[in-house]
């Protein structure tokens, strides 16, 4: 009989003792009040809502937890929350309605502030969310952005910020949540050091230039996949092309799915994804590139911005996402070619010659393109200028008003066209050969060319004193004005 008892006295004595190790023990802060919707929804006040985030390895009973709020209201948890994830504890079920509540408790936060302290089954405090009850760290009533933790390992009411971007979860009747609800929050940063960086091979570039993008990872532990939207100006850069890094894959033996593509194959979001494919889940730790992005400079004059949209990329091991710091890049485009300014013309050193001049940008300019007006009403290339001088002697009609263009050269860029007329009165109309009178000479060579036009081969500048790209009878008629007339300086 005492044997028995003996026996029905250890059995008893070990059902606490089991009963005990159903509630998994917890540290402070190995759970964290992560996201609080204090303000509710832009549907409705009561879309109110809290996260929880497990900051360790394992799994966590929350049966017998609880959220004290303010000591008058205690809200009872029960279930687990995944290793490395997060628990969210809704209003009602359509607080969220793009994701399943774990918990449905009422909540009743005050919009001017709230003490809420998390504790576990034994009443052990894990965390405290605002001491005080003062008013809320970060949010706002007006625009429904929630309060989410910098720093999820850490407490404090600076470690705090208001909500900057959704991560496309919509409240009771569809509007948009300001807010980052089972996912990392906007504007998380990473305790351990684990950064992603975007860096670019030349922050100063022209345009026409190429630009390399590399995002590089650091101080990451068991990375299995990630994520990531690429915000860019598309009126200053054109994606061309996106590859894989080193860093997942490690060597060829591992096998990887690398993704990128423009979204909506528009310009300006570029969407990238990679991940381990093997059968065994592992991730990989260290420090590597994970892509690197081909863009060409297609415009634009002062800073540009390319940025990791937080609220769409993530990093993750093979369990949860992992916290980590984002940083992002920018080029400022060096200005373009600027045209010229304060554009003369005047009669050149020489006879038969005009001189243009003009005012180099402020910017300055690599060389500059002069064309004239010809007879068929388009710009030809004259040549170039280092200078900001040009002198023109290329056949010119005395008394003829000839229209240029003065173009600058920076880089591989140009400017816009800058126009100025110049006119040469030192000669006789008619003299076609140049030798200061108009006489027989100049009929015969007239004669000899009648009729060709300016596309035919054997058509000559000088015989058309008209410029009218036709050598006929309005030519003949100047050298009748003007026959026998001398020209002396």
């Amino acid at each position: 009989m005492k044997k028995k008892i003996s026996i029905l006295l250890m059995c008893s004595l070990l059902v606490p003792v089991l009963q005990m190790e159903n509630v998994s023990a917890a540290s402070a802060l190995d759970v964290v009040i992560n996201e609080v919707a204090w303000a509710g929804s832009l549907d409705s006040s009561s879309d109110e809502w809290i996260e929880l985030k497990n900051n360790t390895s394992s799994a966590i009973d929350l049966t017998g937890w609880s959220i004290l709020d303010d000591g008058s209201s205690t809200y009872s948890l029960s279930g687990t929350i995944p290793a490395n994830g997060y628990f969210l504890i809704e209003s009602n079920e359509s607080a969220i309605s793009t994701i399943s509540a774990d918990s449905v408790v009422t909540l009743s936060l005050a919009n001017t502030g709230d003490s809420l302290v998390l504790q576990d089954a034994s009443g052990n405090t894990i965390d405290t969310v605002d001491g005080t009850g003062g008013a809320w760290m970060a949010g706002s009533n007006t625009t429904k952005s929630t309060m989410e933790r910098i720093d999820s390992s850490a407490s404090g009411d600076s470690n705090w910020g208001e909500c900057t971007s959704g991560n496309g979860n919509l409240s009771s009747a569809g509007s948009s949540i300001l807010g980052t609800p089972n996912s990392l929050n906007s504007v998380s940063t990473s305790s351990s050091g684990t950064t992603v960086s975007l860096s670019i091979s030349d922050s100063s570039p022209e345009v026409g230039d190429s630009i390399t993008v590399t995002a590089a990872i650091s101080d990451v532990t068991d990375l299995f996949s990630y994520g990531f939207d690429i915000d860019y100006d598309a009126s200053v850069l054109d994606f061309q092309s996106a590859s894989e890094g080193s860093f997942l894959s490690v060597s060829s033996a591992v096998q990887t799915a690398f993704n990128a593509e423009l979204q909506d194959d528009t310009e300006g979001v570029l969407v990238i994804g990679d991940a381990r494919t093997q059968t065994e889940k592992t991730g990989v730790s260290g420090d590597g590139t994970l892509f690197t992005i081909q863009f060409n400079v297609i415009g634009g004059n002062g800073s540009s911005a390319i940025t990791i949209d937080t609220s769409a990329s993530f990093i993750a091991n093979t369990t949860t996402d992992i916290e980590a710091n984002m940083e992002n890049t920018s080029i400022t485009v060096l200005s373009g070619a600027e045209q010229v300014s304060n554009p003369q013309s005047a009669e050149g050193t020489d006879r038969y010659s005009i001189a243009l001049a003009w005012t180099a940008p402020s910017a300055g300019a690599t060389s500059y393109r002069v064309l004239r007006l010809n007879q068929e009403g388009d710009y030809e290339e004259l040549g170039t200028a280092t200078g900001t001088t040009y002198t023109d002697s290329n056949n010119i009609i005395p008394n003829i008003t000839y229209t240029y263009q003065i173009i600058t050269i920076k880089g591989v860029s140009e400017s816009s066209a800058v126009s100025v007329t110049g006119i040469e009165t030192r000669g006789i109309k008619g003299d076609n050969n140049r030798s200061d009178r108009v006489d027989g000479r100049d009929l015969e060579a007239l004669a000899q060319h009648y009729g060709e036009t300016y596309v035919d081969s054997t058509y000559e500048d000088l015989l058309d004193t008209t410029y009218d790209g036709s050598i006929n009878g309005s030519d003949l008629i100047d050298v009748g004005i003007n026959w026998a007339v001398t020209y002396s300086e």
